[in-house]
Parts: C-alpha cells; sequence; structure tokens
C-alpha cells in the first residue's frame, strides 16, 4: 500500500512539473490567462501528491486548500508563505477563467509561475524529508 501511495504521489508531482513547464511556454508565447491556469494546477497537483500520504483528496479546490491550511500550515509545518502562494495562484485563476474582460499582466504571470515553481521545491522537499 506504501507504494501505491508513494507512487500516487510521484505522479501528481510529474504533473505539476509538467504544468509548471505548460506555464512557461504559455508565458514565452504571451498567452497569460493560460500561464496562469496551468501556474495554478501545478501548484493544485503539488497540494495534492502531499495530500497522497494522507490519503486525503477532494473533487473540489477549496476542499484541498482547506485541508492543506488546516494540516500543514496551521500544524505549523509548512511555512504561512506557501498558503499565500495556494490562496493567490487559485484567485487569480478564477478571475482569468471566469470573469469577462478580466486582463492579467506579464508581471502577475510571471510571479505566478516563479511562485509555482517555489511551492513545488518546498512541497518536494517536504516529502522528501518527511515520507521516505
Amino acid at each position: 500500500m506504501e507504494d501505491e501511495i508513494k507512487g500516487l504521489s510521484q505522479y501528481r508531482l510529474e504533473k505539476a512539473k509538467l504544468d509548471l513547464e505548460a506555464a512557461k511556454l504559455n508565458y514565452e508565447n504571451n498567452l497569460y490567462s493560460q500561464s496562469i491556469n496551468r501556474s495554478c494546477y501545478a501548484v493544485f497537483h503539488a497540494v495534492r501528491a502531499l495530500l497522497s500520504y494522507e490519503r486525503f483528496d477532494s473533487k473540489k479546490h477549496s476542499g484541498i486548500i482547506s485541508y492543506f491550511n488546516l494540516n500543514y500550515i496551521n500544524a505549523g509545518k509548512i511555512d504561512k508563505k506557501f498558503s499565500k502562494i495556494l490562496m493567490s495562484a487559485e484567485k487569480i485563476r478564477i478571475n482569468t477563467d471566469y470573469l469577462d474582460f478580466y486582463i492579467v499582466s506579464k508581471e502577475d504571470t510571471k510571479k505566478q509561475i516563479e511562485n509555482a515553481e517555489e511551492f513545488i521545491i518546498e512541497i518536494e522537499n517536504f516529502i522528501k524529508s518527511n515520507y521516505k
């Protein structure tokens, strides 16, 4: 069973990294809204990779975010800045995906990519340190 959990976590981390690469490619091609979407999903899949070890998943982003904040941020296991990155990524993705005439800037898009990259590294390091 542990091998299955580890495999699921690794799969989700790879998915996060692929979404991050897609975000970068979209950014390079001036597709900022699409880049925001992919960088948000990179963060989201990284969180799900971590939560694999808790055997927790949710069909809703809000469920993933709440569980992560309660069990990792509020518990002091992961720095609060990563909660801010996660919640900011979700908010800007919702704006770019659903609000008519919402224009995301090149600078905001670049920052989201940088945040996603930092987030994935943090989660990957946390997993390596805590789940062998």
